[in-house]
């Protein structure tokens, strides 16, 4: 996908890069174009390892507040789930990374949005389970400082309780949204008291967990084959790795569910939930404040497709979807009342 936030290089200057900042040189071989913000390389580095190339945007690159150092943001992720046991959040390592660029480990297996028409419903149950489990451990893990909010320092959005740390991250959207005259069907206004009758619901987190927010299913990697347990440690079709962590944020667990939903059910009895309580973590689906705050992070996402249009350059077809999806989580909120 184009995308103003993409920054190209040549392979001699990604060579330099690499080689400057991280002592080892590389190969270009392609490029991977499915992303919308990054520009990401497959590279052979001088040791022969195979690995992935993510680019920082160009300087001059207009992005949103919230996406303000999320490169770093996606390093510390990834620096966090190591410390985790292998098996619980697979994801790629961390090879390199400075403010310009990270490189990480080549996945086995597909994309799952690649793989999914092909898939019997067998398997992709077995893997929402699996995908369940591996973010239950992947909420284990708790902001360090304990505030709430996007982890960058950049982009000013963290807070030390849940309900001011969200309303900022709306706030800056919605500020976003002015300087860009994006589309949203309502006014800034409204959507603000959207936010404050919901403010009940969000007093009710107490610990910022560390929360993905964009695992639809191209971010998450799959091997749909029948692996044999000896190579696989466990034998079937397995998921390999969850990718770009940038957007991470530490917040309500709950907020998960809003992008893990585009792959699928997340009901309270479908087989991502089995997992994902199966594996230890808690979802109260009974709750009334619960719902709602899902319906707020619903919106809040739907405000994100339609004002990240704009600094990327978004029209037509793929603008008017964004701004279905926010309609959509506008009369859910609504629908509270």
């Amino acid at each position: 996908m184009q995308s103003r936030t993409k920054r190209h290089l040549s392979p001699a200057d990604l060579d330099a890069l690499l080689r400057d900042s991280a002592g080892i040189g590389c190969r270009l071989e392609s490029e991977l174009t499915d992303g919308w913000f990054n520009t990401a390389y497959c590279v052979r580095l001088d040791d022969g390892r195979p690995a992935v190339v993510k680019l920082a945007p160009p300087p001059d690159a207009e992005v949103l507040r919230y996406e303000r150092g999320i490169l770093a943001t996606e390093a510390t992720v990834y620096r966090r789930i190591a410390k985790l046991p292998t098996a619980d959040v697979p994801t790629p390592e961390l090879l390199h990374a400075d403010e310009e660029f990270l490189a990480i480990s080549v996945l086995e297996g597909t994309p799952w949005d690649k793989a999914a028409d092909r898939l019997p419903p067998s398997t992709t149950r077995e893997l929402r389970r699996q995908l369940g489990a591996a973010v239950a451990h992947l909420h284990t893990l708790s902001a360090e400082d304990g505030r709430f909010g996007y982890p960058a320092a950049e982009s000013a959005l963290s807070a030390p309780d849940w309900r001011t740390a969200f309303t900022a991250m709306v706030d800056a959207l919605l500020d976003d949204a002015a300087r860009w005259q994006s589309p949203l069907d309502a006014t800034p206004g409204d959507i603000r008291t959207l936010v404050a009758e919901g403010g009940y619901a969000l007093d009710e987190v107490k610990e910022p967990r560390l929360v993905h927010f964009d695992l639809w299913p191209g971010n998450i990697f799959i091997d749909e084959t029948e692996a044999p347990e000896s190579t696989s440690g466990r034998g079937g079709p397995r998921i390999t790795g969850l990718i770009d962590h940038e957007r991470a944020f530490w917040g309500d667990p709950a907020a998960e569910l809003v992008s893990l939903a585009v792959g699928g059910d997340t009901s309270p009895d479908s087989d991502l939930v089995a997992g994902y309580t199966g594996a230890g973590g808690t979802l109260d689906f009974t709750s009334p404040a619960f719902q709602h705050r899902l319906a707020l992070y619903h919106l809040y996402l739907g405000l994100i497709l339609v004002v990240e249009c704009g600094p990327r350059g978004y029209g037509g077809e793929h603008l008017a979807y964004c701004r279905r999806v926010l309609a959509d989580s506008l009369g859910r909120v609504r629908g509270l009342g």
